[in-house]
């Protein structure tokens, strides 16, 4: 195992987690997607697409157990670079395909990156607020939610909705006084990410494959984000 990757992939997840706990203890971690957070986000997904350039996807082989979820962790959240998170699918789904990531992670990253560009969710793994205050989300092929979800080793949809709808109320999440508002700077943050650099694109230098994507997608019938979207998994 590569000790010094895995210090370093330790040392980016505890800037974003000081800075989440920091938001969260001054009201500011829902209902807007703070500056702060942006900011850490951004220079993480930099750091980690440097990584990957470097060493390839930071798997189990070169991580371990501790370091690949971290690793899956920046890229869920390397939402204002669209372009570097679709890289991250990318390497990742290659990680998985040898063995060297859980197919889950490939899951959850892809459901990211279709809730970011506005497209319905295939295992239903962010959330978002309704018009009526419920955090939810939109899927796609619904009554089959549950299938593709247990051939990656996710829980049934209702089931973890309920666990996380919890888990938002208990940290204080409330929906948006103005829901109008609300998903006008949602729709303008969307906008803002999907234009976003491409310069970043530079920091990849090898070429990946889709093969894992396809394979999950063709076996079944075929997981950011908003300003207060949560990952559910």
């Amino acid at each position: 195992m590569d000790e010094a990757l895995l210090a370093e992939l330790r040392s980016l997840e505890r800037r974003d987690t000081e800075t989440r706990e920091k938001l969260l203890r001054e009201d500011r971690l829902y209902g807007t997607y703070d500056e702060d957070m942006q900011q850490v986000h951004r220079e993480n997904a930099v750091e980690l697409a440097s990584i990957v350039a470097m060493h390839g996807w930071p798997g189990v082989s070169k991580v371990g157990l501790a370091g690949y979820r971290v690793a899956w962790l920046i890229a869920q959240h390397s939402i204002c670079t669209p372009e570097l998170q679709k890289r991250f699918l990318l390497a990742l789904g290659e990680a998985a395909d040898f063995g060297d990531a859980p197919m889950k992670q490939v899951a959850l990253l892809t459901d990211r990156i279709r809730f970011n560009e506005g497209k319905p969710q295939i295992y239903g793994t962010v959330l978002d607020w309704n018009e009526s205050g419920e955090l939810g989300c939109d899927l796609e092929d619904p009554d089959n939610v549950d299938s593709r979800r247990f051939a990656v080793g996710l829980q049934p949809f209702e089931q973890a909705l309920e666990e996380h709808r919890r888990e938002v109320a208990t940290q204080g999440g409330k929906p948006p006084a103005d829901f109008k508002v609300y998903r006008e700077a949602a729709d303008l943050c969307g906008r803002n990410r999907l234009g976003g650099s491409k310069m970043h694109n530079r920091a990849f230098s090898r070429p990946r494959t889709l093969r894992s994507i396809l394979r999950i997608h063709s076996a079944l019938f075929r997981k950011n984000a908003s300003l207060c979207s949560v990952p559910m998994n």
